[in-house]
């Protein structure tokens, strides 16, 4: 069987001289592992189209046991990562959070929406990339089933309350009237956070984006980010343990 389908390339590895084998975050059939003959030859118009974080449009044929790639066209290179060694490392731990989070086998439209844009605002520079990362870490969490319930303190119902807590373990907030009844860690992250937290899990996806924190709240939005996804999924990420080490 042979279909076409849009996709984002978030792993190549090199088999034999001239063939790789790249997963591709696709739009109708989420992650696909797929062999490309020929992908390595400069002169071959699959090169570039078969790169790490480009976004293309590939004629998949489908075996018995495996894909491979027929033709495959560019659409998207995203030139500016290729540019700035933090943007690309934190491009890379994107793709490998979503090779972790992403269906295979069904449609993985708002996956591979979620992480174009985010590759799209990381490129524009308009916002931080503290801001894109803790986006982008929480909203692929809630598309993967792990969404925490930030409506209002698990205790008392409050909505509002200037010392709201995180708890990353069960991925609630209570109150900082309540807070004394839970021995779970918790982090301390106020009004700002919580409004933007709940953002990030619950706004429309054209609006995912469209919010601002001040710039002295956003670390302690990545850290209940990365806490929470580190609770939810038992694995390390390489890439992202190179991102910090740049940063720091």
């Amino acid at each position: 069987m042979k279909f076409n389908t849009d996709g984002l390339v978030i792993r190549e590895q090199s088999i034999k001289e001239q063939d790789k084998l790249i997963t591709v975050l696709t739009r109708s059939d989420g992650l696909i592992r797929a062999f490309i003959h020929g992908a390595k030859s400069i002169k071959s118009p699959k090169s570039t189209a078969s790169g790490l974080l480009t976004y293309s449009r590939f004629s998949i044929y489908k075996g018995r046991d495996s894909y491979i790639i027929d033709e495959c066209y560019a659409q998207e290179v995203f030139m500016p990562l290729r540019k700035d060694v933090e943007k690309l490392a934190l491009a890379q731990y994107f793709c490998e959070l979503a090779g972790e989070l992403a269906p295979e086998g069904e449609n993985a439209e708002e996956q591979l929406r979620l992480t174009l844009n985010s590759l799209h605002f990381l490129c524009q520079g308009s916002k931080s990339l503290s801001l894109i990362k803790s986006t982008f870490e929480l909203r692929m969490l809630t598309l993967a089933g792990y969404m925490p319930n930030l409506v209002c303190c698990d205790s008392c119902g409050c909505y509002e309350h200037e010392d709201m807590r995180f708890l990353p373990q069960k991925g609630l907030i209570v109150c900082g009237d309540c807070c004394g009844k839970y021995s779970d860690a918790q982090i301390r992250i106020g009004l700002g956070v919580t409004r933007a937290m709940r953002h990030c899990v619950y706004s429309e996806f054209s609006k995912l984006f469209a919010y601002s924190l001040k710039e002295n709240s956003q670390p302690i939005l990545e850290t209940a980010a990365e806490e929470y996804l580190k609770m939810q999924i038992s694995k390390t990420f390489q890439t992202l343990e190179f991102y910090k080490m740049l940063k720091n």
